[in-house]
């Protein structure tokens, strides 16, 4: 059994092999996926430019009553 390599892209779904490849209708193939590149996130937490403003932002707590209605 010979082994045969292409090169190819998903596009909409579908599998699209790249320099015109035509195979025959029912040719058996199989796909292997490269390692996907991953990019890192960053994500930060927003910073005051005047830190003294930190009290404005202060949560409040309120208990409620178990019969309080919803």
């Amino acid at each position: 059994m010979g082994i045969a390599t292409y090169e190819g892209v998903v596009q909409y779904g579908q599998i699209r092999l790249r320099k015109n490849v035509r195979l025959p209708e029912q040719t058996k193939v199989y796909v292997l996926v490269p390692e996907q590149e991953t990019k890192q996130v960053r994500v930060v937490s927003p910073r005051l430019v005047h830190p003294e403003q930190a009290a404005d932002f202060r949560k409040e707590m309120i208990e409620v009553g178990s019969d309080a209605e919803v």
